[in-house]
């Protein structure tokens, strides 16, 4: 008998995982002061590939603008560096 037929199963791997698109904090410094991102503007801008898939807006670099996050998912890091350049993270 094989070796792979031997051993136990370990574990458990989904066949669809959800997997995140990653938008890092330096990526959104091209753009203006009070811009409002979504869903719509980060596909708009390539920033996402899919505005079906969902997305989370990590701490990456430093943010040079005030701007409001309209997201549903935001690290802890990102929010507060959105905070300290003076913008506002809303639960979408």
């Amino acid at each position: 008998m094989p070796l792979a037929k031997r051993l136990p199963k370990v574990g458990f791997r989904s066949k669809r995982p959800i997997l995140n698109q990653v938008v890092d904090l330096k990526q959104l410094n091209h753009l203006e002061n009070g811009t409002v991102i979504n869903v719509a503007l980060l596909k708009s801008h390539g920033l996402i590939e899919s505005i079906h898939k969902p997305f989370k807006i990590l701490g990456d670099g430093e943010l040079k603008r005030s701007v409001v996050v309209e997201a549903g998912s935001v690290s802890q890091t990102a929010r507060e560096k959105i905070l300290k350049a003076g913008g506002k993270v809303t639960a979408a």
